[in-house]
């Protein structure tokens, strides 16, 4: 079972806490296992969250035994460290600990000298601030994590979820962090920014919509060559309000929504066979593998070989 220590400080953020733990609490195996063990540490026995006080059953002696470390931000993120604490996390690191920060603990993990000649991220409001107090971490504002491998970082808020799935499907595969995602109610993939390495069965179809057999019927035809036309004619309707209804019901248009639904058939696809590229790209209804290819890296943020290579055949169980 892997080991997950989140390290709260006083005056921790509550939901930088709370998300680690529920993320990782959600993953189950093929098997209903729970792959994490997960363990809140501190320096005192109770610390401060705000509105609620924490208390921690276990102290800093357990970062040495986890197998990932999670670091919260804090109200205040620029005091300075415990007693202890950069030891504490100096040495994990030195043992080939995973390490990552939620927010602005990245001031917390930047203060350990640890993110020194990294690329990183925070809440986009602090990323200034946090340039500016360690220069030799290369700051990007405009991302929701940074995967440097051993060492993590994410933006604020919804970003530390996308980060926990990243490691989960690192970890264990497409098929567990998916499930995860599907208990947290997670949107598996947002176009823009770092890379959503997540998988979904199925795109995400609102319960109770009138869009619900429309959806069906595009995520078991994403490979045919279809025209927003086509999609109207199937919808009984005209493409302009097509359009309008399939935003009103589902945030984006008919067209965005296949074109993720064939990203998503692709990434599984990439990770459970050996076909080549060019089959994979007619298999999803590309065409070509020049607009797959295209397409594919601008959802995912990777190419389709890197992204066999990260993620093909990874473990399960």
């Amino acid at each position: 079972m892997h080991t997950v220590a989140v390290l709260v400080l006083d005056q921790v953020i509550p939901f930088d806490l709370a998300a680690p733990i529920d993320t990782f609490n959600w993953a189950r195996l093929p098997d209903g296992r729970a792959p994490y063990r997960v363990k809140v540490c501190s320096v005192a026995e109770e610390v401060s969250a705000g509105p609620f006080n924490v208390r921690a059953p276990y102290g800093l002696e357990a970062l040495a035994e986890a197998d990932t470390i999670v670091v919260p931000g804090t109200a205040d993120p620029t005091v300075p460290l415990p007693p202890g604490v950069t030891e504490a996390l100096c040495a994990a690191a030195a043992n080939g600990t995973r390490i990552a920060s939620i927010c602005v603990g990245a001031f917390i993990f930047a203060a350990t000298g640890l993110l020194d000649g990294q690329r990183a991220t925070t809440h986009w409001i602090a990323a200034a601030d946090l340039a500016a107090m360690y220069p030799k971490v290369t700051v990007d504002p405009n991302v929701l994590y940074v995967d440097n491998g051993q060492f993590l970082t994410s933006a604020g808020a919804a970003a530390a979820m996308d980060m926990c799935l990243h490691m989960i499907r690192l970890d264990y595969g497409s098929a567990v962090a998916a499930h995860a995602a599907r208990m947290s109610v997670m949107p598996l993939e947002r176009e823009g920014g770092q890379a959503q390495f997540i998988v979904h069965a199925q795109p995400p179809a609102p319960a109770g919509t009138t869009m619900e057999p429309l959806l069906s019927w595009l995520e078991e035809h994403s490979d045919r060559d279809l025209t927003l036309d086509d999609i109207a004619a199937r919808a009984g309707t005209s493409a302009r309000t097509l359009n309008r209804r399939f935003r009103e019901q589902t945030g984006t248009t008919p067209l965005q929504w296949l074109h993720l639904a064939r990203v998503r058939r692709a990434q599984h696809l990439l990770e459970t066979t050996t076909h080549p590229v060019e089959r994979i790209a007619v298999q999803t209804g590309f065409g070509s593998p020049t607009a797959f290819r295209d397409r594919f890296k601008r959802v995912v943020g990777t190419s389709p070989q890197a992204y066999r290579r990260a993620f093909r055949g990874a473990p399960v169980g």
